[in-house]
């Protein structure tokens, strides 16, 4: 997270990961349709002949406070293998964490797959990083038990962590997903306390 005290704005960058096909890049085109009057820029997908992400998905949205600005930085990673090697750049210097599960139930094990290794790629500090499961794909059937997946990233021993469900092709739960990880980065931020918050007194020169 940045504060830039000059412009009274504050960035943060919130990444979605997940396996390939889970609905990422869906879900950040609801994202830019819902808040199309926020939007900084045109929404950005870099992507191969087939209409898969290839590197990255971004969204800059700007929220107007009385004190302080907005500046959200979403991006969501290749969920290819073959393009693995982009994911760190993308993960990097990141505030929060929604993983997009693709909650099918021949998917479990890629869900697994792709947890641990951002696991891997952040270390300690993903324990405490904001984060939100996202079980996308509500409406398709068979799903599998979201306590298995749950249990198999041990899900306990995180904490900032919670968990919803999402339509993405049919706009459901994905605002809701975003604002809860906004909440969770806003609410563990050490910089944005109350008293931090507060305009700073004039110096009166005498």
């Amino acid at each position: 997270m940045i504060i830039n005290e000059v412009e009274a704005t504050i960035h943060s960058k919130i990444v979605y990961v997940g396996p390939a096909m889970s609905g990422k890049t869906t879900t950040l085109k609801v994202l830019s349709e819902y808040y199309r009057d926020k939007v900084v820029n045109d929404f950005l997908s870099i992507e191969n002949t087939s209409g898969r992400t290839l590197y990255f998905d971004y969204l800059l949205l700007f929220f107007k406070k009385k004190r302080y600005s907005l500046k959200t930085h979403v991006y969501s990673t290749t969920g290819q293998d073959f393009y693995a090697i982009t994911r760190p750049d993308t993960i990097r210097n990141l505030d929060g964490v929604v993983f997009i599960a693709d909650s099918v139930e021949e998917a479990l094990s890629r869900n697994i797959s792709s947890w641990k290794e951002l696991e891997h790629y952040l270390g300690n500090d993903y324990l405490f990083l904001p984060k939100v499961v996202v079980f996308n794909k509500q409406d398709l059937s068979p799903k599998f038990d979201k306590n298995i997946f749950l249990t198999a990233i041990r899900s306990y021993k995180y904490t900032n962590f919670e968990t919803t469900e999402s339509i993405a092709t049919e706009g459901e739960g994905v605002i809701e997903s975003f604002r809860i990880i906004l909440r969770l980065i806003l609410e563990t931020s050490p910089y944005l306390n109350p008293s931090y918050l507060k305009p700073k007194k004039k110096q009166v020169l005498t």
